[in-house]
């Protein structure tokens, strides 16, 4: 239990904090910003691997990062309801 709680909040942390940068991503490319001399904005490369990151990152964001709170808070309780019964 100890082990799944620890991995568990640090995956949605990760996949919250993920999702929430490459969709900021996006959005500053497609404000255009200049690299070396070179603009990159709506249409370039850059941005077509930002919309992208963008479609995996807001899933992440939105979803798989908050539900695996719930999961946790899921396994703790049937763990605690089911130790009685376990009980060698």
């Amino acid at each position: 239990l100890a082990g799944v709680t620890s991995s568990g909040v640090l995956l949605a942390l990760f996949q919250s904090n993920a999702g929430g940068a490459w969709d900021n991503a996006k959005k500053m490319v497609e404000e255009g910003y200049e690299i070396d001399g070179t603009v990159h904005g709506k249409g370039s490369d850059v941005h077509k691997a930002a919309v992208v990151g963008d479609t995996v990152g807001d899933p992440l964001k939105d979803t798989s990062g908050p539900s695996l709170n719930i999961l946790l808070k899921l396994m703790s309780v049937v763990a605690l309801v089911l130790a009685p019964f376990l009980k060698v």
